[in-house]
């Protein structure tokens, strides 16, 4: 280093040093990747975006800068993005953030990285911004947006994972919010688009914030078998390895253990202990494709040297080399009996198939950037998407739901009858396959030979299934349809034709009224067709006039006599205050007394105390997932002002959470001595004379609490039963799952949800 370097160093403050060095191991993570030198134009980002950003400070307290340089790092190191993408990183928020507009990006840097900038501003608000709630539209354009540059989502997901990296320094219902919203959104999105390793680290981080508690035993748990689990992984290794190298392939093999997410997942959904869980790690073998040999026959002849040693579970093959996953995922998973009688997960895949799977569809848009065009499933994903967002101004949390359908994606694989090959999610009934097929086909379904056998539009499909659609012309899409689609595409326009069938019903409807208008010699009004829709028992003119043509309402021939009733007629004014119709203040009506109280006024920067005295009062407990004291939980204040308590793990607390995150308050429990809340506990265990009675005895006399209902199931020698009961807190069930265990043939106590 020169002196001159020298003396500019000395000269820096802290924080200008903290920036230089972020900087510095930022160009160090770019010269290591395989991307073209242009450290000029990554110098030239930084320099402009550290000025623009210049004395702002993070709520952490340190330099607003060194968020880009964060995401940057995380674009280049962590996505294997190039120079494009870590400029478009590096000034993300300099439009929003600054007085620089998009133009001067696009004089600066060129209209690429200022298109990819403008797609990151226009969604910066709305479903990822304060008022998420709101706007089902800012969502629709970051779709739309990905449509015309997938780097877009990628710096977005990259931005959202330095947010999580660093949300201690946030208030906890601020957190509650991010974290729910990570886990709605931005988890599934990664997964989607293949980012593996970022997709586990943003749900293990929102697990740590909404469960620390939780989330602290599992990584105690996990230290605690780390010993024992790499003694199981060595023997079983040895064998493996010595076969491997007489092949003459250069591999590397290594154990991966659950996420703690994934692990709590599973206790949840399964209702086990930890130490229930077998498959706590799987090997990965990742093999250097050898020159002239196709990668799909490696990873056969490794798969037949791994079989030669232990002995496969043959149910638990997946071939994701054939056929890849719709993230581009590639790999080939097999079980085996490991040499201490467990049963062991084995991934074979090559280094490149390794890339995709931890980078995913960014290692696709390395090629892409060298001009190699490559026709991947998730373009098929985007123009699904892109169908969707024909559909007009949809509710903001359906929509968001039916584009979850689509980022959810256990795929299966069906064949149509010629032998074509269509990707579906798993769950995916006939009338799904219909409409991926094409819009028409799904209108007019009547039915489908699934492998040559007649089945209903509602059978649910399985991989491997050959399926043909059959039609009619005079098919018309039903309202029940919607219970059995699952796919987005599907339940789209299934909702689309309903509608337009409803609007043309109802345009038949409103004829056959203005008919009984000219018969009774009275000029047809809106005031008049209002007037007898609330007759009827209609707040909306269109619902009435689909009542009338579907034959539900019977329209009276006296109609001159109800139009002839006064106005002010009390009836008509009540009966409009109930349906919520007309604006304004009704005549001779009391005002409503209601409609000037004002909201109630919470303090979200502590905790909302949830006292015993307060129960019903001030705040009430959701029916969906019951929480009790000692659970964790957070309040949603509704449209009355008052708090709705919520688990935290409860999924409609999670599209609350990513929704009306303003509405969310962090909560803690006071003592409950004397209020009682319910809960169930599922008993599984080897069926014998005087169990059951002997559970009863404990919880009733024991705990003396009042069980509500008891149910037990016995078959082939055991038993299940679930028992609901009216408990005071955690506590207590925690001592009664204890104590109920202790009893012989008994075999895993646990609560559940009802």
């Amino acid at each position: 280093m020169s002196d001159d370097n020298k003396t500019g160093l000395e000269e820096m403050s802290p924080d200008e040093k903290l920036i230089r060095a972020e900087f510095d191991a930022l160009l160090q993570d770019y010269l290591n990747s395989n991307h073209r030198r242009k450290v000029e134009l990554i110098t030239k980002a930084f320099e402009f975006a550290n000025q623009a950003h210049a004395g702002v400070k993070r709520r952490s307290g340190e330099p607003y800068i060194l968020h880009p340089l964060a995401v940057a790092r995380i674009v280049c190191k962590e996505m294997g993005l190039g120079s494009t993408s870590i400029c478009s990183a590096l000034l993300h928020d300099v439009v929003e953030d600054t007085e620089y507009t998009v133009e001067d990006i696009n004089n600066m840097f060129g209209p690429k990285i200022a298109q990819i900038v403008d797609g990151l501003t226009k969604i910066s608000g709305g479903i990822f911004g304060e008022q998420a709630s709101a706007q089902a539209e800012n969502f629709r354009k970051l779709l739309l947006t990905m449509s015309d540059d997938i780097r877009v989502i990628l710096i977005k997901i990259a931005d959202r994972l330095h947010n999580m990296r660093t949300l201690g320094s946030l208030l906890p219902a601020k957190q509650f919010k991010i974290a729910g919203e990570t886990l709605y959104l931005y988890a599934p999105m990664a997964h989607r688009l293949g980012l593996f390793s970022i997709k586990t680290e943003l749900e293990d981080l929102s697990f740590k914030y909404e469960h620390p508690q939780e989330y602290a035993y599992i990584q105690e748990r996990l230290e605690a078998t780390e010993a024992n689990r790499n003694a199981l992984f060595e023997r079983f290794a040895i064998p493996v390895d010595r076969k491997l190298q007489s092949m003459g392939l250069k591999y590397e093999m290594r154990a991966r253990v659950k996420s703690a997410y994934s692990i709590w997942s599973k206790m949840q959904t399964k209702g086990i202990s930890f130490d229930e869980i077998y498959d706590l790690y799987a090997v990965r073998v990742i093999f250097e494709a050898q020159q002239g040999v196709d990668e799909k026959t490696q990873c056969w002849e490794i798969y037949s040297a791994i079989t030669d040693i232990y002995r496969i579970r043959p149910d638990r093959i997946r071939d994701w080399v054939s056929r890849p996953k719709a993230n581009g995922y590639q790999a080939l998973h097999l079980t085996v009996m490991g040499p201490d009688g467990q049963w062991v997960e084995i991934q074979i895949r090559s280094r490149r198939m390794d890339d995709i799977a931890e980078k995913g569809f960014a290692a696709h848009w390395k090629y892409k950037e060298h001009n190699i065009e490559e026709d991947t499933e998730l373009d098929k994903w985007l123009h699904t998407i892109t169908e969707i967002l024909e559909n007009p101004n949809p509710n903001a949390l359906d929509f968001l739901d039916t584009i979850k359908l689509n980022l959810f994606s256990a795929e299966i694989f069906v064949f149509t009858p010629k032998g074509d090959i269509k990707t579906l999610p798993q769950g995916a009934t006939a009338l799904d396959f219909a409409y991926a097929l094409h819009t028409n086909i799904g209108n007019k379904c009547i039915g489908a030979k699934v492998n040559h056998r007649l089945v209903p539009l509602s059978h649910p499909l399985a991989s491997g299934d050959q399926v043909e659609i059959l039609t009619s012309r005079s098919q018309e899409p039903q309202p029940e349809w919607l219970n059995f689609v699952t796919t987005a595409k599907a339940r789209a326009k299934v909702d689309y034709a309903l509608k337009r069938s409803r609007r043309e019903a109802a345009r038949e409807g409103e004829q056959k009224v203005v008919e009984l208008f000219k018969n009774a010699d009275i000029e047809p009004n809106t005031n008049d067709f209002d007037k007898l829709s609330l007759y009827y028992g209609f707040p909306k003119r269109e619902d009435f006039f689909y009542s009338v043509e579907k034959g539900e309402t019977v329209l009276s021939e006296s109609i001159k006599k109800i139009l002839k009733e006064k106005t002010d007629n009390r009836f008509f004014k009540y009966l409009k205050q109930a349906l919520g119709v007309g604006k304004g203040p009704l005549v001779d009506l009391p005002p409503v007394e209601d409609e000037a109280k004002e909201m109630p006024h919470y303090d979200k920067k502590r905790p909302y105390v949830l006292r015993e005295e307060a129960l019903n009062r001030n705040y009430v407990i959701a029916d969906c997932c019951k929480p009790i004291p000692g659970d964790d939980a957070l309040g949603f204040i509704n449209d009355d002002g008052n708090v709705v308590v919520h688990k935290r793990s409860c999924p409609i607390a999670m599209r609350l959470k990513s929704s009306f995150g303003e509405r969310i308050l962090s909560t803690e429990w006071s003592s409950h001595k004397t209020a009682s809340f319910e809960a169930t506990l599922e008993v599984k265990g080897i069926d014998s004379l005087g169990v059951l009675s002997t559970i009863a005895k404990i919880i009733s006399e024991d705990f003396n609490v009042n069980i509500q209902r008891l149910l037990i199931e016995a078959k082939d020698g055991m038993f299940e039963g679930k028992i609901k009961m009216k408990v005071h807190d955690v506590e207590d069930i925690q001592k009664m799952c204890v104590r109920l265990s202790k009893i012989k043939n008994i075999k895993s106590v646990g609560r559940v949800a009802e």
